[in-house]
């Protein structure tokens, strides 16, 4: 399981193939990701943005940013965490990601970057 840790900001990340037949049917395989950020610093942060680095092996990289993770900007308190679900879609049958979100930290506003360490999606019949 990666972890990386950034600023007292602990990351955690596990992967899921979603196998199910609208997958295989369209030729994409749906990844999802369970993502644990725990705050370990003595103040409190709020999760601002995300920027992903996607590597699908066979079809190229791409990147992708936004606000906040599956539309929320979370209030992290110190010794809390917050976890989240979200979904990646690859052509190919193995893809790598990484990233960094943006934080920041209250009650001084002082914005920092947090790692996000790299994760492999790999569909499960390609780990034999």
């Amino acid at each position: 399981m990666p972890v990386a840790i950034t600023n007292d900001i602990r990351i955690t990340v596990e992967t899921a193939y979603q196998n199910n037949a609208q997958n295989s049917f369209d030729g994409q395989h749906l990844f999802a990701y369970r993502i644990r950020i725990e705050n370990h610093s003595g103040s409190p942060v709020r999760l601002l943005r995300r920027h992903w680095f996607i590597s699908d092996i066979q079809y190229g990289n791409y990147e992708v940013e936004g606000e906040g993770v599956v539309g929320l900007q979370p209030l992290i308190e110190p010794g809390h965490e917050h976890v989240y679900v979200s979904a990646c879609s690859l052509k190919s049958e193995f893809g790598l990601m990484h990233g960094i979100y943006v934080m920041e930290r209250k009650p001084d506003g002082l914005l920092f970057e947090v790692i996000i360490p790299e994760f492999r999606m790999i569909v499960p019949y390609r780990l034999n």
